[in-house]
């Protein structure tokens, strides 16, 4: 039993599953520098740290439109988690690691931030959407972006990701067709088999300007259960980030 709970968790951890950023005045008489004016010191108040940004782009409850039900959009359980950060993930292929970053809602490439909200409809029985933003300097996300693409055409035969957490190996990697979101989109499946059952697990990321949506979907449950699962990314959650950050 603790064995079966060891892989679930590993499996699970692919989605972090709950059960995935002063100064004086004078004038120019004074001999003080026009950067320490009144004017430029509310100015250096009103930036808005990465972090920040990310925090404000990201979902609420709110913001999620579905005639079947409301979304919950919560922060993940630390219970679960595969990894804290990119360093502590090792892959057998290192060009496989933007796909076990992607579907551990760790950041792709050379971040600024990174903020993960998790949506649900009906908890354990309705499977997870989690939603990841990263935000880059100039260069960063469209770099970040190239980097999942080359993965997802590299690893159509799989590839293991291992941390403290335990062991996740992914039998494929298969590109899917998406709807062109944002400046650039992508998607891909890939599967997985835990106590020779297997999972198929959805993913999309899509990049608006210098920010990387990052969307996973999984069923914990069944996962944990035993139980062949394919659940789909929650549309109106992937509608409504991709709106906002618009």
């Amino acid at each position: 039993m603790k064995r079966t709970t060891a892989l679930a968790a590993s499996a699970l951890s692919l989605s972090a599953l709950a059960c995935l950023t002063a100064c004086g005045g004078g004038d120019s008489d004074s001999g003080t520098d026009a950067a320490d004016k009144p004017e430029a010191t509310a100015s250096r108040a009103k930036e808005v740290s990465p972090a920040e940004r990310l925090a404000k782009l990201m979902i609420t409850k709110a913001d999620v439109d579905d005639p079947e039900g409301a979304y919950a959009v919560e922060k993940p359980s630390a219970e679960f988690v595969f990894a804290k950060s990119p360093d502590e993930v090792t892959l057998d292929k290192k060009v496989c690691a933007p796909l076990a970053y992607a579907m551990n809602q760790l950041p792709l490439g050379e971040a600024q931030a990174d903020l993960t909200r998790v949506a649900s409809k009906d908890g354990l029985n309705g499977g997870f959407t989690y939603v990841t933003l990263t935000a880059y300097e100039d260069g960063g996300a469209e770099s970040a972006m190239a980097g999942l693409a080359k993965a997802v055409a590299s690893c159509g035969d799989g590839f293991t990701a291992k941390s403290k957490s335990g062991t996740s190996p992914y039998d494929s990697v298969t590109a899917e067709p998406t709807t062109k979101a944002g400046d650039e989109s992508l998607a891909f499946k890939s599967t997985m088999t835990v106590l020779g059952t297997t999972h198929t697990l959805h993913s999309a990321a899509v990049r608006h300007d210098d920010v990387i949506a990052v969307y996973f979907a999984v069923d914990g449950r069944a996962i944990a259960e035993s139980r062949p699962s394919d659940v789909k990314l929650a549309t109106a959650v992937v509608e409504a980030q991709n709106a906002k950050l618009g």
